[in-house]
């Protein structure tokens, strides 16, 4: 079977073909509505896409196809994936670019201020533990090992190495909650 074909080139092209598309595409025409629908989960969208379908094939030139039917149905379900993933791209493009907050942009420098005041705090407290639970700690919520891991690459019971875990997490969240060492001379 003979599909599509540009306009200029529509002179050279047999009359048969043509009208055995249309045929054939108006035939199938709600199956593929049917298969696109399911995948998209909109009947508007469904039946925009499979008219965006038509149109590409009326326009292009004509190829041979074993079983036009077939065919089409697969290019069908090939049009509605390609939908979900540019709109997947769409959405997750909108997501970076819209601010969680009305005012976001206005507290960002604050609250990169305070980020970097916590992550000092945090780095103090763990500079102030025990080297084996600091290296506990960093091993874990660093490197991602887990604490059998641990446990057996430092000789310990697992017990050993979850006590020390709570005992570097506790020193972070105390640090975030302790207010800030003021300097001497320095207004607040």
């Amino acid at each position: 079977m003979l599909i599509g074909l540009p306009p200029e080139h529509r002179d050279d092209e047999p009359h048969g073909a043509r009208a055995h598309f249309l045929q054939v595409f108006l035939s199938q025409r709600s199956q593929m509505e049917a298969l696109v629908n399911r995948r998209v989960g909109c009947r508007a969208t469904a039946a925009d896409l499979v008219q965006d379908l038509f149109l590409r094939f009326w326009r292009r030139p004509l190829v041979q196809v074993e079983e036009l039917s077939t065919y089409l149905l697969r290019c069908a379900g090939n049009i509605a994936i390609d939908h979900l993933r540019s709109e997947g791209a769409r959405v997750r493009v909108n997501e970076g670019w819209q601010p969680d907050e009305p005012d976001s942009s206005a507290s960002e420098p604050q609250a990169a201020l305070e980020a970097g005041n916590d992550l000092r705090h945090v780095e103090a407290a763990l500079r102030a533990l025990p080297e084996r639970t600091r290296q506990i700690f960093l091993l874990n919520r660093i490197h991602g090992r887990k604490y059998a891991e641990i446990a057996k690459a430092m000789g310990l019971s697992q017990s050993a190495v979850e006590k020390h875990m709570m005992r570097a997490l506790e020193a972070c969240k105390a640090s975030l909650r302790e207010p800030a060492p003021r300097t001497p001379g320095k207004a607040p």
